[in-house]
């Protein structure tokens, strides 16, 4: 219990190698928080410190928490291609609104091996105008991989932004058999 007698919120972390480098997972009690891309010491040493400063308690490293174990064993099965779909908790704390909105229909509307404008997406949310809001969406996507941004594509065939970069996004849409595996 913290001073005011709240129960604290404990959140663990682990980083998972995978084929697209090092992600970081964050866990919550309620679930899986936070997805990092390309989680080197430096990249994971701000990601610890932002959700501490956004959740209000210090992470702790601990692969074998079980807060974590499902959602690690998860990532690894999809990595190996024996998983097309996550079943786990996921905690939406850190994204509200239009993008929370705009983030479960991606998580729930968007299958394994399909992509989607993202004016599709925004036409599914009931803001037909709003494509470049759900490109935002997808920039602020705390559970990337999970919750798949990477299958969010141009309207005109182009492969559209990616917060973790183009070589992951078509490496991620490879694995998913989008897209012929990557020349580099």
């Amino acid at each position: 219990m913290n001073s005011d007698g709240q129960v604290e919120q404990r959140v663990v972390w682990a980083v998972v190698g995978t084929d697209i480098g090092p992600l970081l997972l964050a866990a919550t009690g309620a679930g899986l928080v936070r997805v990092v891309f390309h989680a080197s010491d430096a990249v994971r040493e701000r990601a610890v410190r932002q959700l501490a400063e956004r959740l209000g308690t210090e992470p702790v490293e601990d692969p074998a928490s079980p807060l974590l174990a499902e959602a690690i064993r998860q990532v690894e099965a999809y990595f190996s291609g024996a998983r097309r779909t996550f079943e786990l908790p996921l905690d939406w704390s850190l994204v509200s609104g239009f993008n929370r909105q705009v983030l479960r229909e991606l998580a729930c509307g968007v299958p394994f091996g399909t992509v989607v404008g993202y004016g599709d997406l925004a036409r599914r949310v009931g803001q037909p105008g709003a494509a470049q809001a759900v490109g935002l969406a997808m920039g602020a996507n705390p559970l990337p991989v999970v919750v798949p941004c990477h299958r969010v594509v141009e309207s005109d065939g182009g492969i559209g932004g990616f917060g973790g970069g183009l070589e992951t996004k078509r490496k991620l849409l490879a694995l998913e058999g989008v897209l012929p595996e990557p020349l580099f």
